[in-house]
């Protein structure tokens, strides 16, 4: 038996199932599998591309061949190593060593520039990973989707009073309005209904609306804002929820509901916006005149898009004005319409706070934050035995993972091989990962279990306008501790360990570390499981504790989430300010 992506381009894309292997270790095998798994929940998985536009996972079918050849054939005491997702060879390094190295589009300083990187990917030299589609640890929507549950649910207490607990007691007959929905924009019907929020989500593309509605996230689907604002209106009056789907452009949709006096409660966006040639449909174009303009004018259609940007950017500012709660989600759109306003108008786009420096910096700080596991077996039994152990595990002391992981049973569709993102912290994530590799020992599961996390982590990504915005020693563009990341998780033997730059519209902005690791039953695994996660999640909280965030400091002396995993903090670092 050999792995599909052997043969190329297909019309349909699943990742192996069950418990025999293709690969001579489970710890390739799960790497192939995941490999095949970004594929199968990609949105262009024939062109490679995963999600966003560009996030690729492999450089051209060539080298996704020869990838998951080289996988087949690997013997535990080689590493591949891969750059910009190419096979460049094997070296010789002993079985603790990770099985894969992956560099994917780093760049000096001055060639780290859009165009730059549309001259090199166009002839083939590189490729834009995004964050976990080149390092194959996307697992659908799903890998955001926690983390806007968590942001809406912050919100819910910071701005409307809410409980911790009881944030869907605050957030009844309220309504979010976003846009986007492609494979991170479509969690966020999903994870505002979790919750008892309403949405309006605006999407350009039907194809992806559709997408969205047949996976069972939308209750209505429409091209009419005023039967949008109704069925909103509706579910208010009566106390339901409702996620309506609008077939439009946002740049248009938000001036227009301005232009009515709407107020929405809360006011987001997670288009593509950090790719403005490939990632934001500007307003008057067709779908078909984008895709044209891409290749005829790919200069006009940059400023077009950008100014679309900088119109919708306006019109958040507005609501903002308003009464909305307005947030930027991660996804660059006021970086680049900044590009296009004037200097005076540039400085009222501040106004716009990002949603980590805002509201999930306090969990980063004690290292909690996107953690996941994969069923390798692809045993929906096996998934529900994990729920189950974290329940367990933590569910007395953090509530709140309990309420999650109930939620996320009935709500979640299912995409791909089955899989958990779980927002677990320093300690934890390595006790749990301990005991699920004793689970593989004896049977319990069927196959190994595969752990990872979202590259916007705690120690693992440098970008100012997102997960480093507004740091407090400064120290938000300091690219330090991903690449130390990197290096503590191949020196404690991760399984894959990815370092990726920005592309497109995130080129020069943004660094990133990934890992992967499974957990395969054996004693010498265990090892691994604890040192390389307790080092990730450890060395995140020894970079809030030097900036001088307290939650940090106390995390240190706590010995983390678990009490069980001691740090020890030296009093380095820059210094807040």
């Amino acid at each position: 038996m050999t792995s599909s992506i052997l043969a190329g381009p297909t019309s349909s894309y699943r990742a192996q199932r069950g418990p025999h292997l293709r690969a001579k270790t489970w710890r390739a095998e799960g790497l192939l599998r995941m490999f095949e798994n970004v594929l199968e929940v990609g949105e262009n998985p024939d062109e490679l591309i995963v999600y966003a536009s560009l996030g690729k996972a492999a450089r051209n079918w060539d080298e996704a061949r020869a990838i998951a050849a080289a996988l087949m054939a690997l013997d535990e005491e080689q590493t591949l190593v891969l750059a910009s997702g190419a096979a460049v060879g094997l070296l010789g390094t002993g079985p603790s060593a990770p099985l894969v190295l992956s560099a994917v589009n780093n760049t000096v300083g001055r060639w780290a520039t859009s165009d730059r990187f549309y001259e090199r990917a166009d002839a083939g030299q590189t490729m834009w990973g995004g964050l976990t589609a080149g390092a194959w640890q996307y697992i659908g929507r799903q890998g955001v989707l926690q983390g806007t549950y968590e942001l809406f649910g912050t919100i819910a207490r910071h701005h409307f009073g809410a409980a911790a607990g009881r944030e869907s007691d605050a957030l009844a007959g309220r309504w979010v309005l976003t846009s986007g929905m492609g494979g991170m924009g479509s969690s966020q019907p999903i994870s505002a209904a979790m919750l008892g929020l309403s949405s309006l989500t605006v999407e350009v593309d039907p194809a992806k609306v559709h997408r969205l509605a047949d996976a069972g996230a939308l209750d209505l689907i429409t091209t009419d804002l005023d039967e949008a604002l109704d069925a909103l209106a509706h579910a208010g009056d009566s106390a339901s929820v409702v996620a309506v789907g609008l077939i439009g452009n946002a740049a248009e949709v938000y001036p227009a509901l301005v232009s009515r006096g709407v107020v929405p409660d809360i006011v987001t966006d997670q288009t593509a916006a950090h790719d403005a040639r490939y990632g934001y449909v500007p307003a008057g174009y067709t779908l078909d005149q984008w895709r044209a303009a891409q290749a005829e004018d790919p200069q006009r259609l940059e400023r077009d898009a950008r100014a679309a940007m900088a119109t919708q950017v306006q019109a958040m500012l507005a609501f903002a004005d308003a009464g909305s709660v307005v947030f930027e989600n991660g996804n660059n759109l006021r970086v680049q319409a900044i590009e296009h306003l004037s200097e005076a108008a540039s400085a009222q786009v501040n106004r716009i706070p990002g949603f980590m420096e805002a509201y999930l910096r306090p969990l980063f700080a004690r290292g909690i934050g996107p953690f996941r596991w994969v069923c390798l077996s692809g045993s929906s039994q096996d998934q529900r035995v994990l729920d189950d152990l974290a329940i367990e595990m933590f569910g007395q002391r953090r509530r709140e993972v309990a309420r999650w992981i109930d939620v996320a049973r009935t709500q979640i569709p299912p995409q791909g091989l089955p899989a958990r993102s779980c927002w677990l912290g320093h300690g934890e994530r390595s006790a749990f990962a301990l005991a699920v590799n004793a689970l593989v020992a004896d049977h319990t599961l069927e196959a190994p279990v595969l752990f990872s996390r979202d590259h916007l982590d705690s120690a693992s990504m440098t970008h100012p306008r997102i997960g480093t915005e507004g740091m407090r020693d400064g120290s938000d563009g300091v690219t330090d501790f991903p690449l130390l990341d990197a290096m503590a998780l191949a020196a404690t033997g991760a399984d894959l360990v990815a370092v990726h730059s920005g592309g497109g519209g995130y080129a020069g902005w943004m660094q990133s570390a990934g890992v992967s690791i499974v957990a395969d039953g054996r004693p010498e695994t265990a090892v691994r499981l604890r040192r390389s996660l307790d080092a990730d999640t450890g060395l995140g909280v020894l970079r809030h504790a030097s900036a001088g965030y307290e939650e940090a400091s106390a995390s240190v002396t706590s010995g983390g989430e678990t009490g069980n995993a001691p740090l020890i903090w030296l009093g380095g670092g820059s210094r807040p300010r």
